[in-house]
């Protein structure tokens, strides 16, 4: 198997360095290179082609909320996995909505790491349980998200039925084979209902489908007093 091309970017270089060599023993990696920031990290992407770039959200020179944007822009096939000291919400959030395929805290296992990685390669996103609950309700009080993800009614026109049950699973945080066995259906079929599904939308990934299904009033987050 090819191993995933890996380009590490962090301001701190104890940081960055531990990433790499956390990563590089794992023959499914190679680590391609490194930037100190979010400028050097979209030049080195343009050079050395990465499928993965972890990539820390508070940089100097271009924050990595911005140099994900400019990834997406320019190398829509390379994925990012964006990493964080801060439980900041309106950092997941910018971070998802700018294109990157998840989003954890930097105080995550290796394991837990590297098995993010493998996710976002294969186009899954992935967001930490507790950031992911967080984001949500912090979101959803937020008022007057810029440039919402979809046309909440004329989108969910479009929906079938099934496509929009399996939406709201996905907002829940159902993977695929949960969200077979809640709808008794093969995972292939999962799968063909979550492509429809993202064409539709317009999004590109999980993340961005439950950011989606928050704006649209599909599913409500709990309050923080455990409220409907």
């Amino acid at each position: 198997m090819t191993p995933i091309r890996i380009l590490v970017a962090d301001d701190q270089p104890l940081v960055r360095r531990g990433l790499c060599l956390i990563l590089a023993p794992d023959p499914a990696f190679e680590v391609v290179g490194e930037a100190e920031n979010g400028a050097a990290a979209v030049e080195s992407a343009r050079r050395l082609r990465p499928d993965v770039v972890v990539m820390d959200i508070r940089m100097p020179v271009l924050d990595g909320v911005d140099a994900t944007r400019e990834l997406a822009r320019v190398l829509p096939d390379c994925r990012v996995l964006a990493l964080s000291t801060f439980d900041l919400d309106e950092y997941v959030v910018a971070a998802l909505r700018a294109g990157a395929g998840g989003f954890l805290p930097k105080d995550v296992s290796p394991e837990e790491l590297a098995a993010a990685i493998r996710t976002v390669h294969t186009g899954e996103a992935v967001v930490a349980p507790r950031l992911l609950t967080r984001l949500i309700s912090t979101y959803v009080r937020s008022t007057a998200p810029a440039a919402p993800a979809v046309a909440p009614r004329s989108v969910a026109a479009e929906l079938t039925p099934r496509e929009t049950e399996v939406w709201r699973l996905i907002a829940t945080g159902l993977d695929n084979d949960a969200i077979a066995g809640a709808l008794d259906l093969s995972r292939s079929t999962v799968k063909n209902h979550i492509t429809s599904l993202f064409a539709k939308l317009d999004v590109r990934d999980r993340a961005q489908a439950v950011i989606a299904a928050y704006e649209s009033g599909l599913v409500t987050a709990r309050s923080p007093g455990g409220g409907g």
